[in-house]
């Protein structure tokens, strides 16, 4: 091309066609989310459900608790059989969230970890057998984490997770003291 054909972009042409790329991008963003967002919202929803039925399997229904945030109450023919709460705690990775299935009589059903940032092969085993079974069917008293294998009645630490074992058997403990205060006290 010779010199006198090439087309010389003045700033302000290049701000307009920056400004109507940013326009035309953020447009498709937003229809996107428009779009999607209550189906994301339905499938977080649907997860929690599924969540809590896992962690009460008995249950035929989960009632959310007037007065108390993310709570749920689970029910088998109109009586109530676990309480379902959230709890949440530092751990050696930063942030632990955990959903907690505790007895009317302050028992530990079961719990789950919804999210961790613990120590691969170390830490992100508190979520699982064989350190979960220790917490299973304890109530607050018994939950303390211990590095004496005589002691069978406290939570054994995990070999090389001391702060990840404390940490998850404090947020199920913080969740089964939050129970027993709300039925009115240990049974």
């Amino acid at each position: 091309m010779s010199a006198e054909h090439a087309k010389e972009y003045s700033i302000f042409q290049i701000a307009v066609n920056l400004m109507l790329a940013c326009f035309v991008s953020g447009l498709v963003i937003a229809t996107v989310y428009f779009f999607t967002a209550p189906i994301a919202v339905k499938n977080a929803e649907q997860a929690k459900m599924d969540s809590m039925a896992a962690l009460v399997t008995d249950a035929e229904e989960f009632v959310p608790i007037e007065g108390q945030e993310e709570w749920f109450e689970a029910t088998k023919g109109g009586a109530t059989i676990a309480y379902v709460v959230p709890s949440e705690v530092k751990g050696y990775g930063g942030k632990i969230e955990l959903l907690v299935a505790v007895a009317p009589d302050g028992t530990v059903i079961d719990y789950t970890i919804l999210k961790a940032n613990e120590t691969p092969g170390l830490g992100d085993k508190a979520g699982v057998e064989p350190f979960k079974s220790q917490i299973i069917g304890k109530t607050a008293e018994n939950l303390v984490v211990t590095k004496d294998p005589a002691n069978k009645d406290n939570v054994q630490a995990m070999t090389g997770a001391t702060i990840s074992s404390k940490a998850v058997t404090l947020g199920v403990q913080n969740a089964v003291k939050e129970v027993d205060e709300f039925v009115g006290g240990s049974k």
